[in-house]
Parts: C-alpha cells; sequence; structure tokens
C-alpha cells in the first residue's frame, strides 16, 4: 500500500512540486490521516508549510502564462524530481530515519525510496515539459493555460487518490472480512438446523 500512496505523491510531484508537499505537510500537522516518519517531521514546520504555499501559489501562476512556463519548467528540472523524492520517501518508509550517517543511508537502502520518488517525477515532468511547447506553438499560446490547469487538478487528484485509496482499501478489507464472517456464521447456523430439525 505504501508503494501506492509513494507512486502517486511522486506522479503528482511530477506535475507540480507543491501540491503534494503541502498535502502531505499540512495533513501531518492537522490531522491524524498521515504521520510523517521522524526523518521527515521537518516538513511539517510553519516555516515549511509557508514558504511551500508561496511558492505553490508562484507556480501556478508561471505555468500557465505561455513562454514563461517553460521557463518555470526549466527551473522545476531540478525542483519537481528533488519533490518526487521527498514525498515517496516520507509517503513510503514509516521507519525512514534521518540521515545523520551517509555510509548508514547508503547500506540500509534508505535511499531507494527517494531514487524511486526522484525518477518517477523526473519521468512525468520530463514528458509535460516536452508536451507543454509544442502545444503552446500550434495553439498560438492559448494551450499553456488550460493544460496548465488540468495539470494542477490531476496532480491534486494523485494526491487524494494516493492517500485515501490505502485507507478505502482497507476500510473495504475489512467489510469484506466481517461479511464474509458473518456468512459464515449464518451458514453454520443453517446446517446446524438442517442436521437437528426440529419435529413437530
Amino acid at each position: 500500500m505504501e508503494l501506492m500512496t509513494g507512486f502517486g505523491l511522486a506522479t503528482a510531484a511530477g506535475l507540480n512540486a507543491y501540491i503534494p508537499l503541502l498535502a502531505l505537510a499540512l495533513l501531518g500537522r492537522f490531522t491524524d490521516l498521515i504521520t510523517l516518519p521522524h526523518g521527515w517531521s521537518w516538513l511539517e514546520s510553519g516555516w515549511v508549510i509557508t514558504i511551500v504555499a508561496i511558492l505553490l501559489v508562484v507556480e501556478i501562476v508561471a505555468d500557465k502564462i505561455p513562454a514563461l512556463d517553460s521557463v518555470n519548467d526549466a527551473v522545476q528540472t531540478f525542483v519537481r524530481p528533488t519533490a518526487g523524492g521527498i514525498v515517496f520517501g516520507s509517503g513510503t518508509a514509516a521507519q525512514t530515519a534521518a540521515v545523520t550517517d551517509p555510509s548508514e543511508f547508503a547500506r540500509t537502502g534508505q535511499w531507494v525510496p527517494v531514487a524511486i520518488g526522484v525518477v518517477t517525477a523526473l519521468v512525468v515532468h520530463v514528458t509535460k515539459t516536452t508536451v507543454r511547447p509544442a502545444a503552446n506553438v500550434a495553439s498560438a499560446g492559448v494551450a499553456a493555460p488550460v493544460l496548465s490547469t488540468i495539470e494542477d487538478i490531476t496532480s491534486v487528484a494523485l494526491v487524494f487518490i494516493a492517500i485515501l485509496v490505502p485507507v478505502l482499501v482497507l476500510v473495504v478489507m475489512i467489510a469484506l472480512a466481517l461479511a464474509a464472517a458473518a456468512l459464515w456464521r449464518r451458514r453454520r447456523r443453517r446446517k446446524a438446523g438442517q442436521r437437528n430439525p426440529r419435529t413437530g
């Protein structure tokens, strides 16, 4: 389940770096829905939340202006994969520790979720930055705000799916287990009734 969460968050970061970061930070700080591992608790800091919120507003505006969106994408080539690594790492590893010893970090494999998140976000980002200039040229710039809005909505949807689907799957599994137990008890009672019919 953690992998589904990590991939969903990293994919969202490839579209917009700040949406999944802000969602994790806010949910971790103000709800019990997300409990960030100790090494990632810095995301819940008020300063981090404020900075990420400001950067999100800048990203949303810049990404909707033709030509400026390509400049923004060039800058985001470093930001989105980094955000993907952060959200994948924080969203998948409850045992992730703070990196105090780089050799221990490498030996234990704690870098693997971060690397997967970086690659996932980078692939999505490269696809986005390849499609956007062609769409801008073909539409005389009209496509920029439309595509950007679709990407933002998709990023938000991916975050909610990544966070809520594992919870919903767990709820459904519990409900199915309870339903199966109820059916089994009913079947046992029915069989017991057939073996010991009442005589009248």
